[in-house]
């Protein structure tokens, strides 16, 4: 039987007010709001702005401390540090990955985010228990969001022996991207990890996100073989890199025919919009056709205490720290945290556009830039019902 109902009075990206009949979850018909009385069926959106869902591109819910007593920050001051003083701190943990990454899980949908992309840690110590964990949070919300997940090697590639073989079998597992780190830094070793990362995705038809924290020359030199990688394995628009800050700290000169390239194979990068390093300078990149998505990266747990999760928080950051002020600047932030989200994660079924899946949100505001300054408590709604308002979700699944 055929669901149908009414979204009355929306204005689609602050445009004119009009009507959405949504079919079965997805948009079906369009019309200019009219004055006649609700049906019973009908949901009045109260000339309130509607846009697409949110969307997080990067995210580690495995390794959150999110819901539990406040724990006082002790890492060291370099990346192997963090990563040694995490260990531990996972290691003292009592909580469960369940009831940690659920309840940040729930407050992120509770906020507008119906797709994320999840990193997961792999490692000879712990093996697959992080990725089988996740795999069962993304079962029990999978009415609710679109989780993707990408094997994460945090300790090392080729300097943790075993652990190839543990990003093989979560390649048999399902997961649907291979993931690496700091081919340089971490594993001193580049050719040797890029090798395995992309071997792994052309054999399983998988996508790669690769963290680069490497600075400077060193890491746009990475840039530059990520992008020869992806050619040589046919992974045109299957690729991200996040972070990048190196893009953020050498003479545009010298990083716009690195920028030209990522566009030209459709590489993607996710930045969280840090305030302690370089970042890729966003509007450039945007305007050499580079796409640039936002992603949480950690939030509350041994690398940081901060973060909630709202990606329209994190656009109103990325506007911060570029300084954008304009409306077509702040609609670039917002698309950053939506479309161009979207985009990198390869999502078919996103879009105001019809026979789309009605995943919206509605906003008390004029403008997608109010939207980003005011980041206002908003209506979630999936497959065209309301499944969150005011930042609560209307049924708890903890």
């Amino acid at each position: 039987m055929t669901q149908r109902h009414w979204l009355r009075n929306v204005r689609p990206y602050g445009a004119p007010a009009e009507d959405l009949l949504i079919e079965n979850g997805v948009l079906s018909q369009r019309r200019p709001a009219c004055d006649t009385p609700l049906a019973a069926s009908d949901v009045d959106g109260h000339n309130q702005m509607l846009t697409c869902a949110l969307v997080e591109s990067h995210v580690h819910l495995d390794k959150t401390l999110y819901g539990q007593p406040w724990r006082p920050n002790s890492a060291g001051p370099t990346l192997k540090d963090y990563i040694s003083n995490e260990r531990r701190v996972l290691r003292e943990v009592q909580a469960p990955i369940a009831e940690r990454a659920g309840a940040l899980l729930e407050n992120c949908i509770a906020r507008g985010s119906l797709t994320m992309r999840c990193h997961v840690d792999i490692d000879p110590e712990f093996g697959l228990r992080h990725v089988e964990a996740m795999q069962q949070l993304r079962e029990r919300y999978r009415d609710l969001i679109d989780l993707q997940l990408v094997v994460f090697p945090q300790t090392g590639l080729i300097s943790r022996p075993g652990t190839a073989e543990l990003m093989r079998e979560a390649m048999l597992l399902g997961v649907e991207n291979v993931g690496g780190l700091d081919p340089c830094g971490i594993d001193n070793d580049p050719v040797a990890q890029l090798d395995i990362v992309f071997r792994l995705a052309a054999e399983f038809g998988r996508g790669v996100d690769i963290h680069l924290h490497d600075k400077g020359e060193l890491g746009v030199w990475q840039v530059a073989l990520i992008a020869d990688y992806t050619e040589r394995f046919g992974l045109q628009n299957r690729v991200m890199i996040s972070h990048a800050y190196c893009l953020g700290m050498l003479p545009w000169a010298q990083v716009k025919p690195v920028a030209q390239r990522l566009a030209a194979l459709g590489i993607s990068l996710m930045s969280s919009a840090p305030a302690d390093c370089a970042v890729p300078p966003f509007l450039a990149l945007r305007e050499t056709g580079v796409n640039v998505c936002l992603g949480s990266d950690g939030i509350r747990d041994a690398w940081s205490p901060m973060g909630n999760g709202d990606m329209l928080e994190r656009a109103m950051l990325l506007a911060f720290r570029f300084d954008l002020g304009k409306d077509e600047e702040l609609a670039a932030a917002f698309d950053a945290a939506t479309v161009n989200g979207a985009q990198a994660l390869g999502l078919e079924d996103y879009g105001f556009a019809m026979g789309r899946r009605a995943d919206f949100l509605l906003m008390p505001v004029e403008t997608l830039g109010e939207a980003v300054v005011s980041r206002p408590l908003r209506q979630v709604y999936r497959g065209g019902e309301l499944i969150a308002s005011g930042g609560r979700l209307l049924s708890s699944r903890l």
